[in-house]
């Protein structure tokens, strides 16, 4: 079905008289559009009544209120003696008015207008967007308000099981003593019965005697014979043992309560957030038209792969050995750490406290060293860890791919717990390509989740809830002769992205929304493979074949 041309988007204006004509002139007063045979028409009651002006020139023209006391004037003026009211020409004139200060309504006007859109672009520009990251940074706290909670109770049913296993000890003790105790009472008892059964013995023997002795009519035996009546109606001491007892100590709740721990109290703070509206844009950093190269650390490896911020002075690398290196930027190494499974490490990444993170192919765990002992945090079945990224709440996520590397996906994990897994699109096909690529993994300051998923030459980003924002596939340039294959990825305070494209020997510098800004192919980066930013936004590099790590200044 054909569409009405006078509904059309892609139709020109018509005549609003004629309805056929093309507009060519626009009634300020009246809000019309008139073709020029339409034009006396329209202004046929009166040209007072009306402001023809070019179509091009709709709306530009000041309706000024009538005035009150002269009906026929428009006020083109304001009265600053009489709290600004509007006046016109006449009014100036008259005794009411004498000796009075006027403005031009069009200049007042004109300042306000400016005003009003000065504010129109602060709201949208500023407040609006302050605003949008107030309710995200409070939709983020709810988010990980169970986790937080369930860290609490954790901690108080690891409370409970020490005191479980204290309170085992103490009443094994005390049943041990007891034990010991009962030996004791046998051994008395024992050794009472022996002396009776004794006596009873001997007693038995001198019945026997005597019996013979009645029957016997022997004179010697008879008058021999010598009384044991004294000695046995001697009778030994009545033994009198009581049993020790047990007497518990009453609970006192309260007391107890105490003893186990203590809740703080919630703890609300308002803080006074500021909003400077004069200097919007002050904290925004610009990029430099040529990044600086500041230092360059020499680590040894044949083939570097990642680097990760430790603090102000220190890295931590690593690359195809066991070995996990820590240097300062004058590029002494400070500590080596071996992993046990005699596998090199698959990444590496620092969590919140400032403990080592690494991810070990062969065992298919994640392992935190926390003062120098190596712990196992995560043990995965029917999929390998890859790369890592603490997040900007301490939660960790973990890039991994199926043992038949037909498919992966990111998991976000709460310590050991896993919380997230993001996988597929809306339509249920996968966001990363299975191959068991290098798939390295940051989080942005927007809290979007960004994946150099160099499998599918590809940064695939998804928002915090895995649901895909938007995919780059490179940028065209004459100069870079190799297709785009992303490794590395890291992101800075103003919420860009920086990737390393290992093959054209540059990092791609790109907006929260996927655009491309500019390249970093200066500095005579070699292989640039991992990269990562510290507090200032830094950059360090890793070179893959040079084994060496940069530190680039690329940021006003």
């Amino acid at each position: 079905k054909a569409m009405d041309p006078r509904s059309s988007a892609q139709d020109v204006h018509r005549c609003d008289l004629c309805e056929t004509a093309i507009v060519h002139s626009y009634c300020d007063f009246c809000h019309v559009n008139l073709c020029k045979l339409c034009i006396g028409e329209h202004i046929s009651d009166g040209y007072d009544k009306h402001k023809i002006v070019p179509f091009g020139e709709r709306r530009s023209t000041l309706i000024y209120p009538k005035c009150a006391t002269h009906p026929h004037k428009n006020c083109d003026l304001q009265c600053k003696n009489c709290n600004d009211i509007f006046v016109c020409s006449s009014c100036t004139a008259s005794e009411t008015h004498k000796g009075h200060i006027f403005v031009d309504v069009s200049e007042v006007y004109t300042t306000k207008k400016n005003a009003i859109a000065d504010e129109a672009n602060k709201l949208e520009n500023l407040i609006s967007p302050t605003y949008e990251e107030i309710a995200l940074d409070l939709e983020n706290q709810l988010a990980n308000l169970d986790g937080g909670y369930e860290k609490l109770t954790t901690a108080m049913s690891k409370q409970g099981e020490q005191w479980h296993r204290e309170i085992d000890i103490i009443i094994n003790k005390m049943k041990t003593e007891i034990s010991e105790i009962k030996v004791k009472h046998r051994d008395i008892l024992q050794k009472h019965l022996d002396e009776i059964k004794q006596i009873q013995s001997l007693m038995k023997q001198t019945l026997l005697a005597i019996e013979e002795i009645k029957k016997s009519a022997k004179v010697s035996p008879t008058i021999e014979y010598s009384s044991k009546i004294r000695e046995f109606s001697k009778l030994p001491p009545k033994v009198k043992i009581t049993l020790p007892t047990f007497i518990p100590k009453p609970l006192d709740h309260e007391k107890l309560y105490n003893l186990f721990g203590q809740i703080t109290p919630l703890s609300t703070a308002t803080e006074e957030n500021v909003l400077s509206l004069n200097q919007p844009n002050t904290s925004v950093r610009e990029l430099l038209d040529e990044p600086e190269l500041v230092a360059t650390i020499q680590t040894g490896y044949e083939k570097l792969r990642s680097v990760t911020y430790l603090n102000e002075d220190c890295v931590w690398t690593c690359g195809l050995t066991k070995d996990i290196k820590c240097f300062n930027i004058k590029g002494v190494l400070l500590h080596t750490l071996s992993n046990k499974s005699e596998q090199r490490p698959s990444d590496i990444a620092v969590d919140s406290d400032g403990n080592l993170l690494f991810s070990d192919l062969k065992s298919r765990t994640v392992n935190k060293v926390n003062n120098g002992q190596t712990e196992e945090l995560i043990r995965l079945q029917g999929w390998t860890p890859s790369k890592l990224c603490v997040t900007s709440n301490g939660d960790l996520l973990v890039t991994m791919y199926s043992d038949d590397e037909t498919q992966s996906k990111v998991v976000r994990y709460m310590g050991s717990a896993e919380k997230q897994a993001i996988q597929f699109d809306d339509e249920g096909k996968p966001l990363y390509s299975g191959i068991r690529k290098p798939k390295c993994i940051t989080e942005n300051r927007n809290y979007d989740i960004c994946v150099a998923d160099s499998g599918a030459r590809a940064i695939v980003v998804v928002n915090q809830n895995g649901k895909l924002r938007w995919r780059y596939i490179g940028h065209p340039s004459v100069t870079k002769k190799e297709p785009f294959k992303p490794f590395g990825i890291t992101t800075e305070s103003q919420s860009r992205i920086l990737t390393a494209d290992c093959h054209n020997h540059c990092i791609h510098i790109l907006d929260q929304d996927g655009q491309f800004l500019r390249y970093i192919d200066n500095c005579d980066l070699q292989n640039p493979f991992g990269l990562c930013v510290d507090k200032n936004d830094n950059l360090f590099v890793s070179e893959h074949f040079k084994g060496n790590v940069k530190k680039i200044k690329f940021l006003r």
